[in-house]
């Protein structure tokens, strides 16, 4: 019933869109000269070439919501189980680096500041693909979009029969970055930086973490945008040039970091001293780990959590495991794992448990036999998972595109967004649905939905 009120939306506001004055397009020169205005272009394109927003009822979000925080809690208490127990911290397969690291209390108790959920939302109820706790990736971009779309013609005439309701984002983590900051000990207003991972070949800053910089200026908070070159730590402060850094919010994974920097960087030193409030701590990391889901998967480990949690696992995470010989749990069954990945292809992909894109991800629908087995034995060298395949939504967007108006054929994922264990934002992103490498990715506007 849900999907089909959302079916039933995008079907009347194509047609505002397609009718006149509206097929003109000339309400796009106005909402293009906004992203222009706030720097929100990558290159040459502009960070949302999409011209109708993602909607979601208030029931989907519900859903969404609750299960996604039940979720959470099951997550925080494997985390801290992990923590406390070394043999089942080694199954998370962490480099000795990343173990380290996860060892030092960060100063609060949160294990998750703020972390978005990679979610598909077409499937009831919807599935976790996957997690990150190391961006606060489409916040800021979806924040300026539901703002810059709002009052735009389409969406105007579209609200005349369906109410929409925007969801902030920057405010929220604001005030969980506060409450970590406080937790930590610090009693002064805090100077924040977003710290950002530059790729060699990369000259110019992130435009969406200018553009999260700018909204928390606009809340007060002096903010500046940095990445791990710049830092130095002298004197028990943490530092870019003369910018004291008390509050340092963290948009690079560990993994990243750790290729190119060591434990004796700046950033560690101040960390590992509690000179620097860092959020995400470096025990988030935990998290983004695809292993993460083969131990919430397992129920030898997660029998003792609340049934409510472990209703939640089963409906949202799709069965994971660690690639290696020898036998598991496949439902009732016990399975050769290596057989059952060689003959069940269709229904699987293959991950690797690293966050730094230099190992490839396999989807067995669309490789190869002869390649999958390939790709096994790959897996069987290096940290791989393997999961079950959840699919994609896909939905039919339109695009601006040099000037005219086409329909694309895009892959929805909506990233509900936690502060502190509470789901109250998300935003949606768009991806090619054809496959391969395609420029036409970015944020649309994500707004719930009601018929007034």
């Amino acid at each position: 019933m849900a999907q089909k009120i959302v079916d039933d939306a995008i079907v009347r506001y194509q047609k505002i869109l397609e009718s006149a004055p509206h097929n003109n397009l000339e309400w796009t020169d106005a909402l293009t000269e906004k992203m222009k205005s706030h720097g929100m272009v990558l290159g040459v394109r502009l960070a949302s070439p999409f011209l109708r927003p993602h909607f979601l009822t208030q029931k989907q979000f519900e859903v969404l919501t609750k299960n996604g925080q039940l979720l959470l809690g099951a997550i925080d208490r494997l985390e801290s189980l992990a923590l406390s127990q070394p043999a089942l911290l080694q199954r998370w397969e962490l480099l000795p680096a990343e173990r380290m690291l996860a060892s030092i209390n960060p100063g609060y108790s949160f294990p998750h500041v703020s972390c978005l959920m990679n979610a598909v939302i077409g499937q009831a109820p919807p599935r976790i693909g996957g997690m990150q706790s190391t961006s606060a990736a489409g916040l800021a971009y979806g924040e300026m979009l539901s703002e810059m779309f709002f009052d735009a013609g389409p969406v105007r005439e579209f609200r005349k029969k369906h109410a929409l309701t925007k969801l902030g984002g920057t405010k929220l983590l604001l005030s969980a970055l506060l409450k970590a900051y406080k937790a930590y000990g610090g009693k002064r207003q805090p100077q924040m930086a977003i710290l950002e991972f530059k790729q060699p070949f990369q000259t110019i800053d992130s435009a969406e973490y200018l553009v999260l910089c700018e909204l928390l200026r606009k809340h007060g908070y002096q903010t500046e945008l940095v990445n791990p070159e710049q830092l130095d730590y002298r004197n028990g402060m943490l530092s870019k040039g003369d910018y004291r850094i008390d509050l340092l919010f963290r948009a690079a994974s560990l993994q990243e970091f750790l290729l190119r920097f060591d434990l004796t960087h700046p950033l560690v030193k101040a960390y590992r001293d509690g000179k620097v409030c860092v959020v995400n701590s470096f025990r988030a990391e935990l998290a983004q780990k695809p292993t993460m889901f083969c131990l919430l998967t397992d129920e030898t480990i997660t029998a003792g959590f609340p049934p409510a949690e472990r209703k939640a696992i089963s409906a949202l995470v799709p069965w994971t495991r660690t690639v290696a010989a020898g036998r598991t749990q496949r439902g009732p069954e016990r399975i050769d794992l290596m057989e059952y990945i060689s003959a069940h292809k269709d229904e699987l992909v293959l991950l690797p448990n690293d966050s730094t894109g230099t190992l490839p991800a396999y989807d067995g629908p669309s490789t190869e036999q002869s390649a999958w087995d390939r790709a096994i034995k790959q897996a069987l060298r290096e940290r791989y998972v393997v999961q079950q395949r959840i699919g994609a939504e896909t939905s039919r967007f339109p695009v601006l595109f040099y000037g005219s108006m086409e329909y694309r054929d895009m892959q929805v994922q909506v990233h509900p967004h936690a502060m502190l264990g509470e789901i109250k934002t998300a935003t949606a992103h768009l991806s090619s649905a054809e496959g391969g490498f395609s420029t036409m990715q970015g944020a649309t506007p994500l707004y719930l939905l009601d018929t007034k």
